[in-house]
């Protein structure tokens, strides 16, 4: 592992921290509304956040979502986050989602721990396929998952709905285990 990833650590999401999730993705959510939609639109108050985050108890429990922190040792705050979506597991295989909070960003932190949850989830779950759906214009987490392995498949046009209503086109990454 990347040497300047030791402080920092991965740990799965206790839905008890709302508040520190609720700030991490209030703190970036201009930037995240592209990019991870569904989360932002459950999350515009503190309120909405808990709600949100008994919805993610019932689908960890039920084994078809699965949430990661990314926490900065020195001041144990949430720095960033990575979901398991979409799980088939009659093949089975996963979508990763990711992001980091922008005061971390282009350090490398956020490509070491999705090495580091890939690792977890083929070790864990035998997961034979992992994808990534990344708008196009999104450079940063684009290189994140070339650099984990990750193969462009293709390019589905009209697939994701952004919170500001617009349908956009979507490159799908894969990678096979």
């Amino acid at each position: 592992m990347n040497t300047g990833f030791r402080n920092f650590k991965i740990i799965e999401f206790d839905t008890k921290q709302c508040s520190s999730f609720y700030n991490l993705i209030d703190s970036n959510r201009e930037r995240l509304e592209t990019y991870f939609a569904g989360t932002v639109k459950n999350t515009k108050t503190l309120e909405d956040t808990k709600n949100y985050c008994k919805q993610i108890d019932i689908r960890v429990k039920n084994k078809n979502y699965y949430i990661y922190t990314i926490i900065e040792k020195e001041n144990n705050s949430f720095i960033g986050l990575i979901d398991v979506k979409n799980i088939d597991w009659n093949v089975p295989k996963a979508e990763i989602g990711y992001f980091i909070d922008y005061n971390h960003q282009g350090k490398g932190i956020i490509t070491n721990a999705v090495a580091s949850i890939i690792e977890y989830l083929l070790k864990e779950y035998n997961f034979r396929k992992l994808l990534c759906r990344i708008n196009s214009e999104n450079i940063g987490s684009i290189k994140v998952a070339l650099n984990n392995g990750f193969k462009l498949e293709g390019t589905i046009r009209n697939d994701y709905r952004t919170t500001s209503n617009e349908i956009v086109d979507l490159n799908y990454y894969g990678r096979i285990f």
